[in-house]
């Protein structure tokens, strides 16, 4: 391209910039008004086949949301950059192609859950005023086939350093406001219950390197549908338990905080955890148990499934049994101590032991439907993922570390087993092929925690590989054979190569 093209093309993307930005800052007016960001990275989710939904957690895991954004980020710098081009040559080309990025926008915004007729105001207003930016920056441009003089080069340049740093203040004045609808007040205020059945002290293996038995709130790992954090006040949030039940109950959050509440330790993990992932984690849940409140509505005797589903219309489903059957399945309220925090649930949420988030672990739940595995499939079932979400027995290396060279001498190799509600009956380690040696467990806290294990290991000069596995108390040993998470869990033993020093 030639200079002038370029300055089109500079054009285009500040004019870009200043249709987001805008939109972001009429979002920041209202609750109901979304920003064109969000609502598109929304709909980019749904809209993703299974496969690269895996990829994104997989490659990103934590940082999945963190990586749309800025896919979005550069898709609309690139797409601006274009449309610079071409309205440098054709001015209304390019204000087409921004009224079709408004329109976009726009139809993301409508599709979000009870989103009001002019929930697209943001990306309507946004689009206007990048089509009037272009239209400004594109005068001092003129002709692309003319050499432009010293004033028009002096007034582009104003003009453009002008509005991009109008479209950053903006930005972040639209990000203001938006904070302003965040429940984080609302969960401040929030004085949760003493647990009828508080849990009881343990201790784990204090092992250096092993992850701690009980995962910090800020460490969890957060894997939803959500491209950013649902923002619910608990006085305005509700549960329906509705279906085939004898009666429908609606319950408030006070309601939920007044009914008796238990404190119970449990691992969840989520189905796209690779082997040897970190998307797994042990908190302490104080919640209210879910079966009382299903007999309370009356269950059906033909419903076989329990559907939670979360404010935008996300579904889980899991068996009736999976209630029934003595498990401490739990409406959550509270996380190590605390409420909810916003990004794991808060108002409420469904923890079930034993199952795969995707199946179970609704957050940000509003209603419990009962129905039948025939009648309704729910979100990622859909996006042909299995119906059955039973969590297959895993462990994990966490020391020595990755990428560390360690003395030789006497080395601790050590890490997590889980087989939640199973429990783990023995792990065994081998290096480099060799005979398989069972390792030192933690003392078992309940079936449905993993138990931390540590193997005392005489380490020698040079590299080493070392494997575990693990041992269910039904008596199933882990699986050697490696499949990925898709569709119902990744398998294999995990591995690890470990470096020891010369000398």
């Amino acid at each position: 391209m030639n200079t002038q093209e370029w300055r089109s093309a500079l054009a285009g993307l500040t004019a870009a910039a200043a249709a987001l930005a805008v939109g972001e800052l009429v979002a920041g007016f209202s609750q109901q008004l979304t920003s064109p960001v969000i609502s598109v990275g929304n709909r980019v989710i749904d809209a993703s086949p299974p496969e690269v939904k895996e990829f994104a957690i997989s490659t990103f895991g934590h940082n999945d949301k963190k990586a749309l954004a800025i896919g979005i980020f550069v898709l609309a710098t690139l797409f601006g950059l274009g449309l610079g081009v071409a309205a440098g040559r054709r001015f209304v080309v390019g204000a087409a192609g921004i009224g079709l990025f408004g329109a976009v926008g726009l139809l993301a915004a409508v599709n979000e859950v009870d989103a009001p007729w002019w929930a697209g105001l943001p990306s309507v207003i946004g689009a206007a005023v990048g089509i009037a930016v272009l239209a400004f920056l594109l005068v001092p441009v003129g002709d692309v086939t003319e050499a432009p003089d010293a004033t028009h080069r002096r007034a582009f340049l104003i003009g453009t350093s002008a509005v991009l740093a109008g479209a950053a203040i903006t930005a972040a004045a639209g990000r203001r406001l938006q904070s302003g609808f965040s429940a984080m007040g609302s969960r401040l205020a929030v004085v949760l219950p003493k647990a009828a059945k508080p849990v009881a002290a343990y201790e784990g293996l204090a092992t250096q390197g092993i992850t701690p038995f009980i995962t910090p709130n800020r460490d969890f790992y957060r894997i939803d549908t959500n491209f950013t954090v649902p923002q619910l006040p608990a006085e305005d949030w509700s549960l329906r338990i509705h279906g085939m039940v004898e009666r429908e109950l609606t319950f408030t959050y006070d309601d939920i905080l007044a009914l008796p509440q238990e404190e119970h330790r449990i691992t969840i993990a989520c189905v796209s955890n690779r082997v040897g992932g970190d998307l797994v984690g042990n908190a302490v849940w104080l919640g209210t148990p879910l079966l009382p409140l299903l007999e309370q509505a009356g269950i059906d005797p033909a419903a076989d499934q329990v559907v939670g589903r979360a404010f935008d219309g996300f579904t889980t489903g899991f068996p009736v049994d999976a209630v029934k059957d003595g498990r401490n399945a739990l409406l959550a309220v509270g996380m190590n101590g605390e409420p909810l925090p916003l990004d794991h649930g808060f108002p409420a949420r469904l923890v079930v032991p034993g199952l795969y988030g995707y199946v179970s672990a609704t957050k940000w739940l509003t209603e419990i439907e009962l129905t039948t595995f025939a009648d309704f499939d729910q979100y990622w079932v859909r996006q042909t993922w299995a119906v059955d979400g039973t969590v297959h027995t895993q462990s994990r290396i966490d020391t020595p570390a990755r990428r560390r060279t360690i003395p030789a001498g006497p080395t601790a190799i050590g890490g997590v087993a889980w087989a939640q509600h199973r429990g783990i009956e023995r792990v065994e380690v081998r290096v480099d092929g060799g005979a398989w040696q069972e390792a030192e467990l933690a003392p078992e806290d309940t079936i449905d925690t993993w138990r931390q294990w540590v193997l005392r290991w005489e380490a020698t000069p040079g590299e080493h590989v070392a494997e575990v596995r693990a041992t269910d108390q039904t008596g199933k040993v882990q699986t050697q054979d490696e499949r990925p998470p898709y569709p119902a869990g990744a398998t294999g033993w995990h591995s690890r190569k470990i470096k020891v020093a010369e000398g």
